[in-house]
């Protein structure tokens, strides 16, 4: 696999272009939906493409996909913004920060389970990069940047912004990140073999833990 990455990451060199995707339409549109359409198919089979490999799948040529996705980073980032859109267009309903995270919680893991393939891919990937940049051969192009939990979780803990101090605020955040998140849901999952419901379950009980000893610690300082 390390060896596919690297030469996936030299043959995209000389594809380096992606187009603006608001302005895509006609051919271009529906060549990238069926790109994006057969990359989420193979991901939930338990497939990872390469670029070239999703070319083959998807019945385009290898120039055609790397000038969509120039880089497994690109497809994967592609693919989870179209898996999981719902997730990252999410806003709260509920007043209190304990309520919010819990709606997130509800409403986000779902989304995770039936997208699990992209999830992997993401992590994969990360994985790669990383041993990529300890060698020194990872192009900071290429980097697949992660952070989409970090504005789901600033809109989830809103209603404490102006009542915990900043760095206490900024803790709980930090701890929350492991409660939400692709890394916990996988843990769960592979190593004690809980399904949605006890996902659900203990990931509310440790936020809502969290939240509590955070208003605890300022209401006792």
């Amino acid at each position: 696999m390390r060896l596919e990455y690297q030469n996936e990451n030299e043959i995209s060199k000389s594809h380096s272009s992606t187009p603006d995707e608001p302005q895509l339409t006609g051919v271009k549109a529906r060549t990238r939906h069926l790109l994006l359409s057969t990359a989420l198919r193979m991901l939930e089979e338990g497939w990872f493409p390469s670029i070239t490999e999703l070319a083959n799948a998807a019945g385009v040529g290898r120039a055609t996909a790397y000038r969509y996705f120039p880089t497994q980073s690109a497809l994967v980032s592609a693919v989870v913004d179209e898996s999981l859109g719902p997730i990252l267009a999410w806003q709260p309903k509920e007043q209190t920060a304990t309520k919010r995270v819990v709606e997130l919680l509800e409403f986000a893991y779902p989304q995770m389970l039936q997208h699990e393939g992209a999830l992997r891919a993401t992590l994969q990937v990360s994985l790669q990069q990383w041993a990529a940049e300890r060698a020194n051969k990872l192009d900071s192009n290429e980097r697949l940047i992660r952070g989409h939990r970090k504005k789901l979780l600033a809109l989830a803990t809103e209603p404490l912004a102006n009542s915990l101090p900043n760095n206490d605020y900024q803790r709980l955040q930090y701890a929350l990140s492991l409660v939400y998140g692709s890394e916990i849901f996988m843990v769960l999952k592979d190593i004690w073999h809980l399904e949605l419901d006890g996902i659900q379950d203990v990931t509310q009980w440790m936020a809502k833990a969290l939240i509590n000893q955070a208003e605890a610690d300022f209401n006792n300082s």
